[in-house]
């Protein structure tokens, strides 16, 4: 569990007006309200919908779930990281090649910005002691019911089982629900409809070949945030899968990321491995396989290390040498001789391998598991304001973007910050 670190509630400095929620008659009451359709109900398009509304937009919300929000859902059941709290310039690193994209979205709405908003709509956050920002109560759904009495109030119609089919000879939005065909033709159109992870929370991609039909250029989606495949043997699989690893360290093409992970039947899972994803998929794109270096001993060096390997064990065999003298666990002996047999029988090798084992790769896990994608709409498909240019007043924003963050809160505030941009813009 996190631990509240002592700061704020909220940010120190000027509220900023444009986060102020509107009444439904301020919303509603302009004359003339510019009709703005969004398509999807993740974290996105409601944020989208959320920013179009409070300009006085009369919105409509379409998600072909039975309820809106439902990714968002799953992605609490641990506890809801809405965003973290590291300075800005660290923060858009996270971004990798898209940073300097991303540095206009989240200048718009900031993680300061969505603790302000959410603080708005009576959504109290923390800032755990790992850095990561969290809904004071812990709970997906009463941060998901707070911002939906909020788009009600906006007078936002929220249409569930509706699934979008594309747009018909004239242009007009086509939609099937249980009444039938459903056509819009809205002012302005947001599309908000993920990637394909989680199929089963409603992002099946099935928009790509519609976007795709309209010349639209969609770089493949990829698995991301996702587990690994590697080749263990059946006496480590059928030992150790579902153990973890605790307080290690993982490297990967000069990127590292420290914390926890877990053995599998199939390889290893965790948000540390998560973090190493996008330089991965590099790896076995170029090369046919990655390959990650496990720190099973972060806070001991190598020398230190081989000094207490090299003390002498007496009778003891390997594995209890390794616990007694280093307290590896259990799982660490198996991991050695699995990946870097050649080290058991020299110290010196030995020690280098506790250090950075190296674990072959094989392959990502599949898109249908991995927490997000990676690919999307092109970038140079798109303006500034995240207007499609081969279909002028469509919009899009969330993982159907090509670009790509690790958990920890990277990943939502992109979704968030993106559909406030588009939503402004409309």
């Amino acid at each position: 569990m996190e631990k509240a670190q002592r700061v704020p509630l909220f940010p120190l400095r000027a509220p900023l007006g444009r986060l102020s929620p509107l009444s439904k008659g301020e919303a509603t009451g302009m004359g003339g309200a510019k009709k703005v359709v969004v398509i999807g109900g993740g974290p996105a398009g409601l944020m989208a919908a959320t920013a179009a509304a409070q300009g006085g937009a009369e919105v409509e919300v379409f998600e072909a779930k039975p309820s809106v929000g439902r990714k968002f859902l799953l992605a609490g059941r641990s506890g809801l990281n809405l965003t973290h709290s590291e300075p800005r310039e660290r923060f858009l690193a996270r971004y990798g090649e898209r940073s300097e994209v991303f540095a206009r979205f989240l200048d718009a709405f900031s993680p300061e910005d969505l603790r302000i908003f959410l603080g708005r709509l009576g959504v109290e956050t923390f800032i755990g002691s790992s850095g990561r920002v969290f809904p004071k109560e812990f709970k997906a759904s009463a941060t998901l019911r707070a911002w939906l009495a909020h788009l009600a109030e906006l007078g936002v119609s929220l249409r569930t089982r509706h699934r979008w089919l594309g747009w018909d000879g004239d242009g007009a939005l086509i939609f099937d629900s249980a009444e039938g065909r459903i056509i819009r033709r809205p002012d302005a159109t947001i599309l908000a409809l993920g990637g394909a992870s989680w199929p089963r929370m409603g992002s099946d991609a099935a928009w790509v070949s519609l976007l795709e039909e309209k010349g639209v250029r969609v770089a493949p989606l990829e698995a991301s945030n996702c587990g690994v495949e590697v080749a263990w043997s059946e006496p480590l699989r059928e030992r150790f899968a579902g153990q973890p690893l605790k307080n290690v360290v993982l490297s990967c093409g000069g990127q590292e990321a420290g914390g926890e992970i877990v053995i599998t039947r199939y390889g290893l899972e965790g948000g540390t491995v998560y973090a190493l994803s996008a330089v991965l998929r590099e790896q076995l794109r170029r090369q046919g396989h990655g390959v990650l270096r496990i720190d099973l001993k972060r806070d001991l060096g190598q020398e230190e290390i081989l000094r207490r390997l090299s003390q002498g064990r007496g009778a003891a065999s390997l594995p209890n040498h390794l616990k007694k003298a280093l307290k590896l666990p259990p799982p660490s002996y198996s991991l050695i001789r699995d990946c870097a047999p050649e080290a058991l029988a020299d110290p010196a090798k030995l020690a280098a391998a506790i250090k950075a084992l190296p674990v072959r790769v094989e392959a990502l896990r599949p898109v249908e598991e991995a927490i997000s994608t990676a690919g999307g709409i092109a970038f140079d498909e798109l303006t500034e304001a995240l207007e499609l240019k081969k279909l002028p007043s469509v919009f899009a924003c969330g993982e159907m973007l090509d670009w790509d963050a690790p958990t920890g809160g990277y990943l939502l505030q992109g979704c968030f910050s993106t559909g406030w941009w588009v939503g402004t813009k409309v």
